[in-house]
């Protein structure tokens, strides 16, 4: 398999793969994950396990963000994919087709107060579509979203979140972009006041940021206050949604139906790229008066549909739904009792269902991750808060699998914290 992904491309080892992509696609990438001691190259992919090219071994509790929910190349997903090539290709977006229509009303049905869906290619551009289509609804400019935000790099997506991503394309642009405190009801408060914000953007569980925990009814509350202010309330669900928290759609949880819902990532099963936005009636508006307002090439491609129709049959089965809820208390034991023997170092546990970050004291979460991947488990920190691991495991994940993950978790906190 090594060998043959090498050859495929033309490279006869790892160091070539490396030194080309140092030098022509990410360079500071390149180097920043070979100076963490992480110098992955994917090859073989099956389930949860990861193989790098070169041998070794890793439970993935990173998961691209949840795009592997289901695992790598799950066989039902791939047979699905395999079986639409039979008969499809991406399609072309003018037109209706059978996969198309089914999928938005399936989303539809899962999504209480919703009733259009339009189709992306990624998790920016559905969060794009979703400001544009709250603008239309409200004639109004503003968007809100939370100080260390991430919603996507694209156009409109990257103006929502953290200066560090904005200010270095010139794309901030605070006199339509606000950025408050999260769980900071008063600043929020505050932003709507002016009855000039079409809409406040959330994912309701910050993944980028470290997985904070929203306050009880602080949510809910914002939802309210949209309300009374005439703004729209967008649910950014491409990390925590699709059965993550133990729900299909967390923010439902919460207390909130949402004017736009966005998924993405697990969508694609990981193998086919498919995103939507979900509009309520507000929102939907702008499709009954011009549907060539918004189009994307790609976006529904009837290929992404068939991949989506079954990602969504697998994660809504029974069986699925017995081992999320499971695998959600294995390791909600399991954490509170390494945190109970190391308190010290691991500082806090957020979680919500499977979606997870760990704080650590010390040298923060990079070392843990660096001595978790050579332990055989990779899981990512948190690009915005270093101090936080990104632990998110997948929806099919073992009981056997999650004991090995916390065993190993907990070995590589010994093993850090005695060489710290």
């Amino acid at each position: 398999m090594t060998e043959s992904q090498l050859s495929m491309y033309g490279y006869n080892s790892k160091t070539e793969v490396l030194d080309d992509s140092e030098h022509y696609w990410n360079p500071d990438k390149t180097r920043f994950w070979q100076s963490e001691g992480i110098p992955l190259v994917i090859g073989r992919r099956e389930g949860y396990v990861l193989t790098d090219i070169d041998g070794h071994e890793v439970i993935d509790v990173h998961l691209n963000g949840g795009t592997y929910n289901l695992g790598h190349r799950n066989p039902e997903i791939i047979a699905a994919l395999k079986s639409a090539l039979d008969l499809v290709d991406v399609g072309n977006h003018h037109f209706p087709t059978p996969g198309r229509a089914a999928l938005a009303k399936k989303l539809v049905d899962l999504t209480p107060g919703s009733e259009k869906v339009v189709f992306g290619s990624s998790g920016g551009e559905a969060i794009d579509l979703a400001i544009k289509s709250a603008r239309y609804a409200t004639g109004r400019r503003k968007i809100v979203s939370i100080i260390k935000a991430y919603h996507g790099h694209t156009g409109l997506a990257i103006a929502t979140g953290d200066d560090r991503f904005s200010c270095m394309f010139n794309s901030d642009d605070p006199s339509n972009f606000v950025h408050v405190p999260f769980n900071d009801i008063e600043k929020m408060r505050d932003a709507l006041a002016p009855d000039n914000v079409a809409a406040v953007i959330m994912e309701t569980v910050p993944a980028t940021y470290g997985f904070p925990i929203p306050s009880p009814g602080y949510l809910a509350a914002v939802k309210q206050m949209c309300e009374d202010h005439g703004a729209l309330y967008i649910a950014d669900e491409v990390q925590t949604g699709l059965g993550r928290t133990g729900k299909l759609w967390g923010i439902y949880d919460q207390g909130v139906t949402p004017d736009i819902l966005v998924t993405g990532k697990g969508l694609s099963g990981g193998v086919y790229p498919i995103t939507a936005a979900i509009l309520g009636p507000r929102a939907a508006g702008w499709l009954e008066e011009d549907g060539f307002a918004h189009m994307s090439t790609f976006g529904g491609s009837e290929l992404g549909c068939a991949v989506a129709m079954k990602v969504l049959d697998i994660t809504l089965r029974e069986s699925t739904q017995r081992n999320i809820a499971y695998r959600i208390e294995q390791f909600r034991k399991g954490l509170t009792d390494i945190q109970r023997r190391h308190p010290g170092q691991l500082t806090e546990i957020r979680q919500n269902g499977l979606v997870i970050g760990l704080e650590f004291g010390g040298g923060g979460a990079k070392p843990i991750m660096s001595e978790l991947y050579r332990q055989g488990v990779w899981a990512i920190f948190s690009t915005l808060d270093p101090k936080v691991l990104q632990f998110k495991p997948g929806l099919l994940v073992t009981e056997s699998e999650t004991a090995k993950i916390l065993e190993v978790l907990e070995k590589s906190m010994k093993s850090v914290n005695s060489y710290v």
